[in-house]
């Protein structure tokens, strides 16, 4: 079985599940831990150790082509649920076809900065919503494979909650 990924073929983006935004492009959130440098008796030098679990600041940009009612009211200061529903295009070469793959992607996220962009005749407002990120599931086929709960203390990484046993240690 030789499946090649390939490209997204198309997205959209929905906010509180039903209500379709359209197609902005998308600049996701990146999932840099937080680390520590260790050095000291035992270790050659220094290490930076991950905290499991915990993540840096995430942030998720949308960039609009125009000014829109929906763009000004994703900058209302509240949480915000932004999904992400995307077809991705697989080639199996083994039997010589294309292949569809679902990728939704929901967030919870509070904006950070509105731009509206700029006036040129014949062009693009690059109208661009930014937000910190406190919750993210990423789901491929219908099967969960990250989900970052920051206030909720939940980190799913490939199916494992690693911090379940940090939880239970904590009394969460």
């Amino acid at each position: 079985m030789n499946i090649q990924d390939q490209l997204v073929t198309q997205y959209s983006v929905w906010k509180n599940v039903t209500d379709y935004l359209g197609a902005g492009e998308v600049e996701l959130p990146s999932f840099e831990a937080l680390t520590e440098t260790m050095k000291g008796a035992g270790i050659a030098g220094e290490v930076n150790a991950p905290v499991v679990g915990h993540y840096g600041s995430q942030t998720l940009k949308i960039n609009w082509r125009t000014i829109t009612k929906d763009a000004i009211a994703l900058a209302e200061p509240k949480a915000h649920s932004i999904d992400l529903r995307a077809n991705q295009q697989l080639f199996d070469a083994g039997k010589g076809e294309y292949v569809n793959q679902s990728v939704v992607i929901k967030t919870r996220c509070v904006p950070i900065n509105l731009n509206p962009g700029k006036l040129a005749i014949g062009a693009s407002t690059e109208t661009a919503n930014e937000f910190e990120v406190h919750y993210i599931k990423i789901m491929i086929d219908g099967k969960t494979v990250i989900e970052i709960d920051k206030f909720n203390f939940i980190c799913v990484i490939n199916g494992k909650d690693v911090l379940e046993q940090v939880r239970k240690n904590i009394g969460l």
